[in-house]
């Protein structure tokens, strides 16, 4: 039996629930040792998880600090589900701690915690991950190799959507106040559009041009950014999160001798090549989410398809995006 990772849970809210669905399914490699989460609420939701799985909930210690300080010989990784503001420190002491980090997305706050948080990163010596399921999943990472092989030619545009009832549905919530969330749906929901879009074009942005609308909220809800890359390769970006109530997505990648479609978590791939009259789907293993990524990451089985440098990307592109449509959609460099 493979020796199981010790893991602490920071934060058990509802997308922490969904991740702890997935990983009592892996009970022989995952020990889930102590949570830290300060709602009584939040810690009812989470015990009915356990109990459904027939595991005894694990104690409580809402002090991070105290956490660590009492139960850090005993863990091996911590995995933070928490919202954004907190991210960086939390990582950062996690870290400091001798833990491994799996943190959820977006990384940080802004490309200054961004960088801070690779310099502890590269002091602590430990692994941090980010947890974009879609850089993360078979899907993306099996794309990434058509896409650079050369089997697909040249990378000519890219097109991507991603759509939710975001605006009502997050209303009254940590969600829609900026100085928690450090932006609205295009830096939430959206950060897996901008995360996985630069991941399979594996290039940088040089130049976005950018709109936004809040639609009367704190924080933006919709937005459109038309882009360039690096190769000089065109990009359109497109964020509804005023939608019906649903929650989807669509990238369309269109080379030179294909077409590869697949989704901002890695939904699907399909592939449509030179002569053929439709799609079709490409297999690939199957994955249960972010931690048994970052538990085959741990183990050294694939490399980290996230480290803290993805965060950073990420950062500095929404910063373009909020820089140009505060510009009326002026074109801005994004700064490599």
């Amino acid at each position: 039996m493979p020796e199981k990772t010790r893991v602490a849970l920071i934060g058990v809210g509802g997308m922490a629930r969904h991740h702890i669905r997935q990983m009592l399914k892996m009970v022989d490699t995952t020990e889930i040792i102590v949570l830290c989460e300060p709602s009584h609420k939040m810690l009812k939701e989470a015990e009915a998880l356990f109990k459904g799985a027939g595991i005894k909930m694990p104690p409580n210690q809402p002090d991070l600090a105290m956490l660590l300080k009492d139960y850090a010989s005993l863990l091996d990784a911590a995995f933070i589900i928490t919202p954004h503001v907190f991210h960086h420190d939390q990582a950062r002491d996690c870290m400091r701690a001798g833990l491994d980090v799996l943190l959820e997305k977006p990384m940080v706050m802004n490309a200054a915690e961004a960088v801070s948080l690779i310099r502890n990163r590269d002091e602590a010596k430990r692994l941090l991950v980010v947890a974009f399921p879609g850089s993360l999943s078979p899907q993306i990472r099996t794309s990434v190799r058509l896409l650079r092989s050369g089997e697909l030619g040249i990378l000519q545009s890219i097109s991507a959507t991603v759509w939710q009832g975001w605006g009502s549905g997050t209303v009254n919530t940590w969600r829609q106040q900026p100085a928690i969330s450090g932006g609205g749906f295009l830096f939430d929901t959206g950060a897996h559009m901008l995360n996985t879009v630069v991941d399979l074009a594996g290039e940088e942005f040089t130049e976005v041009a950018a709109w936004l609308d809040n639609n009367g909220r704190p924080v933006e809800t919709e937005g459109v950014v038309i882009g360039r890359l690096a190769s000089g390769a065109l990009v359109s970006l497109h964020a509804s999160g005023e939608a019906i109530p649903s929650c989807d997505s669509d990238i369309r990648i269109f080379c030179s001798k294909a077409i590869l479609r697949t989704g901002i978590w890695g939904e699907r791939i399909e592939i449509q090549k030179t002569g053929e009259k439709e799609p079709s789907p490409i297999k690939v293993p199957p994955s249960l989410g972010v931690w048994e990524q970052f538990l085959a990451v741990r183990a050294g089985h694939i490399d980290n398809p996230c480290p803290p440098e993805v965060g950073l990307r990420m950062a500095r592109l929404y910063d373009a995006i909020v820089e140009s449509a505060s510009q009326a959609g002026k074109p801005v460099k994004c700064n490599g």
